[in-house]
């Protein structure tokens, strides 16, 4: 298990170190004058921008900027912002609860709604519930997320008068408002999730429970709820574990649009403002913070193989 794990881990470095390079070079191919934008007028002095060239040691070649940039993260440090003049990590510490508050939330939507309901459509196979769960799973994966957020948000304000609430709270300042706030985001996030998880499990309970294994489990007089748990939806779950792990992924980066629409303060609409603002350093690694869960996530998913299934053994 320990080699195994640290055959993982060190796989990981070359993936890191390409994305690096692809996060360094695409930061710097968003079109716009970063001087422009920091003076915030079109007509500069050539000898402020050289300055602010070099404090950012853009003067430099690309392949020097880049081990430069390399060396301060691994030391620690991703660098500090052009616009705000404070730590990239200080900044990121400051918003991460936020978005990780909404991506939990909304695996939690889509664990919650998606298995149970792929399990039922399993055990009800061709039958009317069958099918009305997997239209409405069909619909959940053709709406994008960001719609959805904006027809809660457009709907229920003209139908009822209700909106979220205007300014964000935390989780330990006041829960009932912080819940308000995160709910409509994160449900409108979970539904794209919650139909690939319905429709990955019926399937795999469908195959699962056609296996010897679970006919010889009832002929044994356990019972169906005995079956379903520790036979039937134990094995099920591998497919479901490798969706969930790889659709991660993409459930942070919905949360940047999400965090824009119900002006949420986190990870996302640092990023957008910092894109906007052409805040290199900001965007680098915000990026590149991100990249790290996502490869560390699928890294927890490959090491959850061998709990769901005692047949998975690592070497």
């Amino acid at each position: 298990m320990t080699q195994y794990i640290a055959k993982r881990l060190l796989a990981t470095f070359p993936v890191l170190f390409v994305l690096s390079i692809l996060i360094f070079a695409g930061v710097r191919v968003i079109p716009g004058d970063v001087c422009v934008i920091v003076t915030q007028s079109p007509e500069v002095d050539p000898e402020r921008c050289d300055v602010l060239y070099n404090k950012l040691g853009l003067d430099k070649p690309a392949v020097e900027q880049y081990f430069s940039w390399m060396g301060n993260v691994l030391s620690g440090n991703l660098g500090t912002s052009i616009i705000s003049e404070r730590g990239v990590w200080d900044q990121i510490q400051g918003r991460l609860s936020v978005t990780i508050e909404l991506a939990l939330l909304s695996v939690f939507f889509s664990v919650i709604v998606g298995v149970p309901s792929g399990v039922y459509s399993a055990l009800h196979q061709d039958k009317f519930g069958d099918f009305a769960l997997r239209i409405l799973t069909i619909g959940w994966l053709s709406m994008p997320s960001f719609w959805v957020a904006t027809l809660l948000v457009t709907f229920p304000a003209k139908w009822w008068g209700y909106g979220p609430p205007v300014v964000y709270q935390s989780l330990f300042e006041n829960p009932l408002s912080n819940l308000e706030k995160l709910f409509l985001p994160s449900f409108s996030l979970s539904l794209v999730l919650a139909g690939s998880l319905a429709r990955i499990t019926r399937s795999t309970m469908l195959e699962v429970m056609g296996q010897d294994y679970i006919r010889t489990a009832r002929a044994k007089g356990l019972s169906e709820r005995i079956v379903l748990s520790r036979h039937a939806l134990k094995n099920a779950m591998l497919p479901v574990i490798t969706l969930l792990g790889l659709q991660l992924g993409t459930l942070l980066g919905g949360t940047i649009i999400l965090e824009s629409i119900y002006a949420l303060p986190g990870l996302g609409t640092l990023l957008l403002s910092s894109v906007t603002l052409k805040d290199y350093p900001q965007i680098q690694g915000i990026v590149l913070f991100f990249a790290i869960v996502v490869v560390m996530l699928n890294l927890l998913v490959d090491l959850s193989y061998g709990w769901f299934d005692p047949r998975v053994r690592y070497s």
